[in-house]
């Protein structure tokens, strides 16, 4: 599967060769997809399997009795869940072959990141929809936005240095 990744990103590295260099034009492409992957689960997750409607957790164990999540914050967890996932799997086998730290390192120091740039576009997220009254698909586009090269800058040069 890395095979054909790279075959095909290779194909088309041509067109911007001029403006970036391979790790940085494999990143933007491996990142992009991924981030277009997220909206899309996003916007189904709100909009289909949760309806827009608020999750209740009924009898939680540990005395927590029952909590309800919003629809939005349950949402962009799962979505940042398989992000993370999809994500590792692309920058550690895809874009930085070339890291010399181990696998577990790389894990966990991109799992700190993870961690920031979610937490990030989380607040982010908030803001635009419950502040700013912006429509939540089209606010957690704009806030992946801004988290991108928070991203970008985070995994180049921490998680997979």
């Amino acid at each position: 599967m890395v095979r054909i990744i790279h075959l095909i990103l290779d194909f088309f590295y041509p067109l911007v060769k001029r403006i970036f260099d391979k790790t940085t034009y494999y990143y933007a492409a491996c990142g992009t997809g991924n981030l277009v992957l997220s909206w899309i689960l996003f916007f189904l997750f709100f909009n289909v399997v949760f309806q827009k409607h608020d999750f209740t957790f009924l009898d939680l164990p540990f005395q927590l009795g029952t909590k309800t999540i919003s629809a939005l914050t349950l949402s962009s967890i799962i979505c940042a869940c398989i992000s993370f996932i999809i994500g590792f799997l692309l920058m550690r086998y895809v874009v930085f072959t070339e890291s010399q730290l181990r696998g577990r390192a790389q894990f966990f120091r991109y799992g700190l990141s993870a961690i920031i740039t979610s937490t990030t576009n989380w607040g982010l997220l908030k803001i635009m929809v419950l502040g700013l009254h912006i429509f939540p698909s089209i606010a957690n586009v704009l806030a992946s936005c801004v988290v991108v090269t928070i991203s970008y800058l985070l995994q180049r040069k921490f998680s997979f240095k």
